[in-house]
């Protein structure tokens, strides 16, 4: 028999080898250009999940971890991936004292704008981040304002809660009353823009993303104040449209969605949901009956908007757009708006995993899990308690068929996407995360209080056999659990 290696020259070896090299990277190269990018709040269509990817479903802090790196200051922004680029946004506290920024006067007038949470005891430098994907290197950072917050934030929060989003040409990272911003991806600063000061209730900060539809950029901006939406050019900043909101303070993100040809910006508020025409701000529709303190972000699928929320309460709304007109609360003027409403176990801060036809939610900021089929109501399973997991603030992504639900105690449980709960792996890193993931191909960035990790296959792993205990489980579920009554 001829040893066919030994035949071949050196040249000819090595221009073989690297053919099949090249042939086992193809299926990883395939994923990535397939994957869209992670470029804003709750991923590419705003639901957390992330098509066409498939991240691991075990990691640790010696398993499946490509890189980590600390990341300066505080902030409880996701991040958000474009290629080979990761933005973050971060408040970083300097050495200079704040000064008394206590106002009676403002608190007198806004009761519910009371100081009860963190207090700005020094000057915050507001600061953008552009990190190397492949690598984490810091590839440019520019603090996009330094001054002392005017109030504080909640004792969970931080001064830079809310997500960047990006159209792969433009950057916009908003720090609330501390400024919207926008850059190329370079780091040039383009445009900025100062809204005010917001007054929230009991000083517990702020944190709504903005929305991106084409060259309008969407901001809202709900407090104790005057509160209001406004649309913005996104190429110079300029105001295309605001209109004022009969809202307190809440902090959900907008939703821009198509319907009947048209495009019209959804909003979860306290006093009620509201549809937006996107080209001039006029009213579409609205429906009431949320609770205090929203938060959750509406998710979208098939014409239809679900809409939730969980504090001092529980609601939940599935609005068919194509019927929805004037108040959604008179059936005779808006019939068939309404598709089902389920009024327990809601989110306070997580919002929602819509996936496929599946809507995941978390009750309050606890690990108890309901999933419900998103075109009836059914319930498939819950609310069941998710053990291992403890306090969360992140909202669930979906991808490879399978949930992430991310946890305060630097646990994440990796759930079968299904009808019934399967707990596939329960991961812990050495860090506590209250961001959401964010997914792109078989990569997964997790923002911790002190790090970003970017949780990825091993190459070596990758290229062994799949072991029986794996084997095993793909065809049993790893565990089972009880429903919560």
């Amino acid at each position: 028999m001829v040893d066919l290696e030994k035949s071949l020259s050196p040249k000819d070896l090595c221009l073989r080898t690297g053919a099949w090299m090249l042939f086992l990277l193809l299926p990883l190269a395939s994923l990535q250009a397939e994957a869209p990018n992670w470029h804003q709040w709750r991923g590419p269509d705003a639901n957390g999940v992330a098509p066409a990817s498939d991240p691991p479903i075990e990691w640790s802090e010696e398993k499946n971890l490509r890189w980590k790196v600390p990341i300066p200051g505080k902030g409880h922004a996701s991040p958000v991936i474009w290629e080979d680029r990761i933005f973050l946004a971060t408040a970083i506290a300097t050495e200079k004292p704040a000064l008394d920024l206590y106002h009676p006067e403002v608190e007198a007038n806004n009761p519910r704008s009371r100081r009860r949470g963190i207090q700005p005891t020094h000057v915050q430098r507001f600061v953008v981040l552009a990190l190397d994907r492949a690598t984490g290197k810091t590839v440019w950072q520019h603090t996009a304002r330094e001054s002392a917050p005017h109030e504080g934030t909640h004792l969970d929060a931080t001064w830079a809660s809310a997500s960047p989003i990006t159209d792969g040409e433009h950057l916009f990272v908003t720090f609330g009353s501390n400024g919207l911003y926008a850059y190329d991806l370079a780091g040039k600063l383009l445009w900025e823009k100062d809204l005010g000061d917001m007054q929230t209730r009991n000083g517990f900060g702020e944190g709504s993303s903005p929305a991106l539809q084409g060259n309008t950029l969407v901001i809202t901006w709900d407090h104790e104040g005057e509160s209001f939406i406004v649309a913005l050019d996104k190429r110079t900043g300029a105001e295309l449209w605001r209109q004022p909101r009969a809202e307190a303070t809440s902090w959900a993100t907008p939703l821009i969605v198509e319907s009947g040809g048209k495009h019209q910006v959804v909003v979860n508020g306290t006093g009620k949901i509201r549809g937006y025409d996107l080209a001039n701000g006029k009213i579409l529709w609205e429906s009431g009956g949320m609770t205090t303190n929203t938060i959750p972000s509406p998710v979208h699928k098939d014409g239809v908007v679900y809409v939730m929320s969980g504090f001092r309460g529980n609601a939940l709304q599935a609005i068919q757009l194509a019927n929805a007109k004037g108040d959604l609360g008179d059936s005779e003027a808006a019939p068939g708006a309404l598709l089902w409403t389920y009024d327990r176990d809601t989110p306070y801060v997580p919002s929602p995993l819509l996936y496929d036809d599946k809507l995941y939610f978390l009750k309050s900021n606890s690990n108890v899990l309901s999933v419900l089929s998103s075109d009836t109501g059914e319930v498939l399973y819950g609310p069941q308690r998710l053990e291992g997991i403890d306090g969360i603030y992140s909202s669930p992504v979906g991808a490879g068929g399978r949930v992430y639900v991310v946890g305060r105690n630097g646990k994440t449980l990796v759930l079968r996407h299904g009808p019934k709960l399967e707990i596939l792996a329960t991961n812990q890193l050495d860090d506590s995360f209250d961001s959401s993931p964010a997914i792109s191909g078989e990569e997964i960035f997790l923002r911790g209080g002190q790090n970003l990790y970017l949780i990825a296959p091993d190459p070596v792993s990758k290229a062994k056999p799949p072991s029986k205990a794996h084997q095993e489980e793909t065809r049993e579920p790893a565990t089972t659990v009880e429903s919560v009554r």
